[in-house]
């Protein structure tokens, strides 16, 4: 058996936490420079605000229903989130934190009844970190996803599923009856792992509902989409083929790209932003225990903006597979020197670490010149001031100690995100910390 606890509006509902008076009113989460809504209230979603909605377009329902447009805090959502996650580790043996706001916990081995043991742990979130949840349980991770599905709908549209299911919802539980209503009732494209283009397929296949895809044999499915498609079906059909993967798998790519608050036209400000792209990827990369061998850099103009349009990307190879920062920044500012123009309004940038290896290992031709003892020596200074690099931007803050490449003031520059609408991070900063007056 398997649980699915997921947070509901999770960036909305941790803005919520420290500021009560946005509950009960439509509020929205802004992606980076405030360009399109992430996150949606309840309200909001009552309001016809669909999720991707640009901010323009939407604009104008703060004066006429109250909307209210935050730019996203990812710094509290990740700390709200690793509360969150500490507190549903609780409801079983075993976890995979699947994502910010969802995380899976196996249920093997215990006993009494599951479905008191989820809404006693839903309650206990709610009460020590103010953060609403849902519960789906289900004898495969897939069915346990379609269950956590049923309990937000049930809770968020009364009369589309029974309301005994919203919050907490256990398949096991049910009867054989009720399931092939709740299969009925449900649009295939709501199962985990069918997108949009997998979805239009089945529904010309007349596969409308989950009960149509479960009469489907899985020879069929397999012969006809593939085998993660069959797979999915056996999942809906109680046989897990998906394990908890307890520890993430380490990446095979890393990648830091941002958009910019306001075009940028000259090199200076790019080369700020690549070399402060790549030290992030770097800490990534050092944090799994990997290496890269090659790093690309691309940049490009606004698809949406009047003007010439330019979009261009070079790969830079590296002698030897690494994970020190400035050997990473160094390649980073090597790649956008080649592929800048001048004329040209940027608009985005990033960096790739592709040909990632594990830490330890490294292939080279053999060279008579190379000195085995100083290269030796000369790793493991560059490991222990990557490792004292880490400590201290770990200890006092992102952007403690930087490669002089990003900038001297991190304040003023030209490339940052445009975030007029960022709260306060109220748990990780000792100036944002909320006072409670008598």
């Amino acid at each position: 058996m398997y649980a699915l606890i997921d947070g509901n509006n999770f960036y909305v509902s941790c803005e919520r936490v420290f500021r009560p008076t946005l509950n009960d009113h439509p509020v929205i989460v802004l992606s980076n420079n405030d360009g399109c809504a992430i996150a949606r209230s309840n309200e909001a979603k009552a309001l016809g605000v669909a999720m991707g909605a640009p901010w323009f377009k939407v604009q104008h329902l703060q004066e006429s229903a109250g909307l209210v447009a935050l730019s996203a805090n990812f710094t509290l959502y990740g700390d709200m989130s690793e509360r969150m996650m500490t507190i549903a580790a609780g409801l079983g043996p075993t976890q995979e934190v699947y994502s910010i706001d969802e995380s899976f916990v196996g249920l093997q081995g215990i006993r009494g009844d599951l479905t008191q043991r989820a809404r006693t742990l839903r309650s206990r979130i709610l009460q020590w970190i103010g953060i609403p949840t849902c519960v789906g349980i289900g004898p495969t991770k897939t069915l346990a996803k379609l269950a956590n599905h049923i309990a937000k709908t049930a809770e968020r549209k009364p009369g589309i599923y029974p309301k005994e299911l919203a919050q907490v919802c256990n398949l096991a539980c049910l009867s054989t009856e009720c399931l092939q209503s709740l299969f009925k009732t449900t649009e295939v494209g709501e199962v985990w792992g069918i997108g949009r283009r997998i979805q239009a397929q089945l529904n010309d296949a007349h596969v409308q509902t989950v009960w149509d895809f479960l009469q489907l044999h899985p020879h069929i499915v397999r012969d006809n989409w593939g085998v993660v498609l069959e797979r999915t079906l056996r999942e809906l059909k109680g046989e897990s083929c998906l394990s908890l993967e307890e520890a993430p798998s380490p990446k095979k790519e890393i990648a830091c790209t941002r958009s910019f608050g306001k075009p940028i036209l000259t090199l200076p400000p790019l080369l700020e932003a690549v070399s402060e792209f790549a030290s992030k990827a770097a800490e990534k990369l050092r944090r799994q225990g990997s290496a890269t061998s090659r790093v690309l850099v691309f940049a490009r103009t606004s698809p949406f903006r009047s003007g010439p349009s330019y979009s261009q990307s070079v790969s830079i190879p590296l002698r030897h597979p690494c994970s020190d920062t400035p050997s990473l920044v160094r390649a980073a500012v090597t790649g956008m020197h080649q592929i800048y123009r001048a004329g040209f309004q940027f608009a985005k940038a990033g960096v790739m670490l592709l040909e990632l290896e594990p830490q330890g290992e490294r292939q080279s031709e053999f060279d008579w010149q190379e000195d085995p003892l100083f290269e030796q020596k000369s790793k493991v200074n560059t490991e222990r001031l990557m490792q004292a690099l880490d400590h201290l931007n770990a200890r006092y803050g992102k952007g403690t100690l930087s490669v002089a490449s990003t900038g001297a003031s991190r304040t003023q520059r030209e490339w940052s995100m445009k975030q007029e609408r960022l709260t306060p991070q109220y748990t990780t900063h000792w100036n944002d910390l909320p006072l409670a007056r008598a």
